[in-house]
C-alpha cells in the first residue's frame, strides 16, 4: 500500500532498509514518546527496529493488518501508522499510530488515519475500527475526535508501561457511520 496525503506527505510499507533511519527517529524522539508507548524502552539499537520491521512484513503477508511509515515531503520517516491486526471473524481492527515531535501539529496523522480508516472500510470491507489512547495524552485523543469517531469508554488500568498502567479511552467508528463511504 502507498498512499499520497493531502499535505504532500505518504504512506508506504516499511522496508528493511527503514531499519536505521526508523531507529534514529525513534531515538531522538525518546522522551517524547516514552510516556505513551510502552515499547520504546525496549528499544535499544537499529536491530530491535529491524526485527519489528520483519515482523510487520510477516503480518502483511500473513493479511493480519499492516504498519505504514509516514514520509514526509523531503522523503524523510516522520512516523508510524498501521492496523495492529484484523479480526476478519468480526471484520474489525485496531489502528495504532505515533509521529515524531517535528511534524506534529501539521494534520499529517489526521491524515494519515483518515487514510487508513478509508482502507479499512473501503478495500478491506471491515465494519469496526477502534482507536484506544491514553486519558492523559490529549493530542492521541484529538485525532479520532476530530474523524467523528464516538468515544465508547475507558478501560482502566489497560496498558502496562514499566511500572505503571494507564487508562485508555476507546474510540470506534462503523462502516455505515464513516463519512468517507
Amino acid at each position: 500500500m502507498r498512499t499520497e496525503l493531502p499535505g504532500g506527505e505518504r504512506l508506504r510499507l516499511l522496508e528493511e532498509s527503514d531499519a536505521d533511519e526508523l531507529y534514529a527517529l525513534t531515538d531522538a524522539n525518546r522522551a517524547h514518546l516514552e510516556p505513551w508507548l510502552p515499547w520504546v524502552p525496549g528499544t535499544h539499537a537499529p536491530r530491535d527496529t529491524l526485527e519489528f520491521i520483519r515482523a510487520t512484513r510477516k503480518q502483511f503477508a500473513a493479511d493480519d493488518g499492516m504498519q505504514l511509515a509516514i514520509v514526509d515531503r523531503g522523503g524523510a520517516i516522520a512516523g508510524i501508522a498501521g492496523l495492529h491486526r484484523i479480526d476478519w471473524q468480526n471484520r474489525a481492527t485496531t489502528i495504532g499510530y505515533w509521529l515524531g515531535a517535528a511534524h506534529e501539529g501539521r494534520g499529517v496523522m489526521t491524515e494519515a488515519v483518515r487514510a487508513l480508516v478509508d482502507y479499512a472500510f473501503g478495500e478491506r470491507d471491515l465494519h469496526r475500527v477502534e482507536i484506544s489512547a491514553a486519558v492523559d495524552n490529549a493530542r492521541s485523543r484529538a485525532i479520532p475526535e476530530r474523524l467523528g469517531f464516538r468515544e465508547e469508554g475507558v478501560r482502566r488500568d489497560a496498558e502496562r508501561h514499566g511500572a505503571r498502567y494507564l487508562d485508555l479511552v476507546v474510540y470506534a467508528m462503523l462502516a455505515p457511520d464513516w463519512p468517507g463511504r
